[in-house]
């Protein structure tokens, strides 16, 4: 990476004519406002010298939506399809632009929370709870060159609030349908180099089932109700940082959450199923910034820790007359990585972006039949990872209206089974095998400000790595050893144009990704090794994904009536040769609609009153690979109010699918019908 670097700089000084900044940093720059970004370069940006596509969704936005998932706040962003498997608490995912889930990389305050117990290490939202969020970035595009495996589809950045100023206190509460209920409190704030924010959220719902409620073509044949299946949630944040001296800020933060649902199997020959799972989610990081050189260089250096443990009680029936299959399993995904990033300003020259970071990540599993026959718990998976990795990004201007950016990584990654391997028999340490994978990536970023115009051209390329997992490599029923990083290259292009004093605010995106490598799971025994005779992974898959991403804010009548709309139109398929003819035969790749859009008003009748009705559109899909299991396109309208009281409380009511539509994310798992909640919130 030295090298890298040391080109990158070079070419900056050969090109480079005016800054693009200048001054010193200090430890006490704010938080970015909402045009400024962090995520695209790892430093705050504006947003009109990002090259890359990025959406931000505010504090005032979190605040509107209900407290069930972060997933719901991410259906605003263009790009993204979200996939809930039955409602609040369910399994839930997110694609961005055509990739698969598990190429999306998941950061809490820049600390990534990816879970390495999954099967693919893919983040489910159900685990997320919603606490207090200052603001989510969604960065779209192959980003692994910022941040390594995972960000081959994109990166979602949720930043908690920093405390600041004066105490500031909030709470809220609400109830609805479904027996639902929540809460949210927070705190913070500051007092001279102390500052502080923690905050609580809580979801109780009674629920519906989450196989087959409101489904015609399967509640028809029911003998008897399908039985609910509730949900509770609990989730906490805090921050707290201390500045030793003018110069150098420690902050230590954390985030936990608990998740437990009960579920339905979905399969078998009666899949309204008592099942439960109870997720939970540990983050916690120490970050200690110091500035040198008078303030040219900002030194970062964080420790960071994260677990996730999921336990599962699976229930399942088959036969007749019905027999009972009950088993338990455990997963337990472990996370601790050092880091250090260097951000050297070069006066006229731009600024460097340099770093290192080193990751361990272990998982380990457990496994117990109850019924039909009891087992011992075994253990089934122990396995682990170290990464090694480097980066450098460099941004500088030229003539203060071209904007360009050039990052480049390494990550190396060496995987090791442990002890206990296939069939839990343990082996000497001589023979626990060891699987290396190396790969580097890069991207480079343009952004264009026309002088005078509200216009701005933006274009970004790149290529995007993922590593293979734990479990698929070391599984002992399907893991396969020497699998290598999945990988991709994408490019983006755009337009974003202000008029009429920011009343008019359009944007345009034009994208494309190809992926190879890609990870799938076969039965083929003739290419499975001969010890994974129930199936194994393998390096064979291949997609492509192209679209358009269009989005609009206009202010139709000032102080009265605003629109804002976002539309996506998809087009992702699998193009995996036949394993036999090499024939390629382009699928329709599953749960990616090929046309999604969102239209919504904020109407303000009288001051202190909102009413901000949504339509959300969601094209045809299919629920499964092949082009099989399509699921109709749908329209669901949503709707909510605020009136505030004073400057301290005020009160909200949301409907949501007032048409009562019935729709499906995934075939046979059903979907809220019409449905109301109100509440209170109060700040001061």
């Amino acid at each position: 990476m030295p090298i890298i670097a040391h080109r990158l700089l070079a070419a900056g000084l050969a090109v480079c004519a005016l800054p693009s900044v200048t001054q010193a940093q200090t430890l006490s720059d704010p938080l970015p406002a909402p045009d400024f970004v962090v995520t695209p370069t790892r430093t705050p940006q504006a947003i009109s010298r990002a090259g890359s596509a990025v959406t931000v969704i505010t504090a005032d936005e979190i605040a509107k939506e209900s407290p069930k998932s972060v997933a719901d706040l991410l259906r605003r962003s263009p790009g993204l399809s979200v996939t809930e498997s039955g409602g609040p608490g369910s399994a839930t995912t997110v694609r961005i632009r055509g990739a698969e889930s598990r190429h999306s990389l998941v950061l809490i305050d820049g600390v990534r929370v990816t879970d390495p117990s999954q099967a693919s290490a893919e983040f489910d939202f159900a685990q997320l709870v919603p606490t207090d969020i200052e603001r989510i970035e969604v960065l779209r595009g192959p980003q692994s060159a910022l941040y390594g495996s995972d960000a081959i589809g994109g990166v979602i950045n949720i930043i908690t609030r920093k405390g600041r100023g004066a105490p500031r206190f909030s709470a809220s509460n609400e109830a609805g349908s479904y027996g639902s209920k929540g809460i949210r409190a927070a705190v913070s704030g500051g007092t001279g180099p102390l500052s502080y924010a923690f905050s609580l959220s809580g979801y109780d719902t009674a629920g519906f089932s989450r196989y087959g409620y409101r489904i015609g073509r399967i509640e028809r044949t029911r003998l008897w109700p399908l039985e609910a299946d509730a949900t509770k949630r609990l989730g906490a944040s805090g921050r707290v940082s201390l500045a030793l001296t003018k110069d150098v800020e420690i902050e230590v933060g954390g985030y936990a959450s608990l998740n437990n649902a009960q579920y339905d199997a979905g399969f078998g020959d009666f899949p309204d199923t008592p099942s439960l799972a109870e997720q939970k989610l540990y983050q916690g990081y120490t970050r200690l910034t110091a500035l040198a050189f008078d303030g040219l260089l900002r030194n970062t250096f964080m420790l960071s820790a994260g677990r996730t443990k999921r336990d599962y009680k699976d229930i399942s029936y088959f036969g007749a007359p019905l027999a009972t299959f009950w088993r338990r399993d455990g997963y337990v995904g472990d996370r601790f990585a050092a880091e250090y990033q260097g951000d050297l300003k070069l006066g006229g020259f731009g600024l460097l972006t340099f770093g290192t970071r080193l990751e361990r990540e272990r998982l380990n599993s457990a496994s117990q039949s109850v019924l039909p026959a009891p087992t011992p718990l075994q253990e089934t998976n122990d396995a682990s990872a170290l990464t090694r990795s480097a980066f450098a990004i460099y941004q500088t201007s030229l003539w203060q209206n071209l904007h360009l950016s050039f990052g480049g990584r390494i990550d190396d990654v060496e995987s090791h089974r442990g002890l206990c391997g296939r069939n839990g028999i343990c082996e000497p340490p001589t023979r626990s095998p060891t699987e290396d994978d190396r790969f580097a990536t890069w991207r480079a970023t343009a952004a264009y400000e026309v002088p005078g115009s509200g216009t701005t051209f933006r274009a970004s390329v790149g290529t995007g790595a993922k590593a293979p997992t734990l479990f698929q490599q070391f599984d002992p029923t399907y893991g396969t050893p020497g699998l290598t990083s999945e990988r991709s290259v994408g490019f983006d292009a755009g337009l974003d144009q202000h008029l009429l004093e920011d009343r008019l605010i359009l944007s345009a995106t034009v994208f494309g990704n190809r992926f190879r490598d890609l990870i799938d799971f076969t039965f083929d025994p003739a290419v499975c090794p001969a010890d994974n005779p129930l199936g194994c992974y393998i390096n064979v898959g291949r997609a492509r994904s192209a679209g358009v991403e269009l989005s609009a804010n206009i202010d139709l009548v000032p102080q009265w009536l605003r629109l804002r709309t976002t539309y996506t139109h998809l087009e992702a398929y699998d193009v995996t040769p036949d394993r036999l003819t090499g024939r390629v035969d382009p699928k329709r790749l599953p749960r990616r609609p090929r046309d999604e859009a969102r239209i919504g008003f904020i109407l303000t009748p009288i001051r202190d009153l909102s009413i901000e009705p949504t339509l959300v559109l969601v094209g045809s899909q299919f629920s499964s690979a092949r082009e099989t299991d399509k699921l109709d396109p749908y329209a669901r309208l949503d709707v909510y109010a605020e009136y505030r009281i004073k400057d301290t409380f005020s009160v909200f009511a949301r409907a949501e699918n007032l048409t009562d539509t019935r729709y499906e994310e995934v075939l046979g798992y059903g979907t809220a019908g019409r449905s109301f909640y109100g509440g209170l919130r109060a700040t001061w």
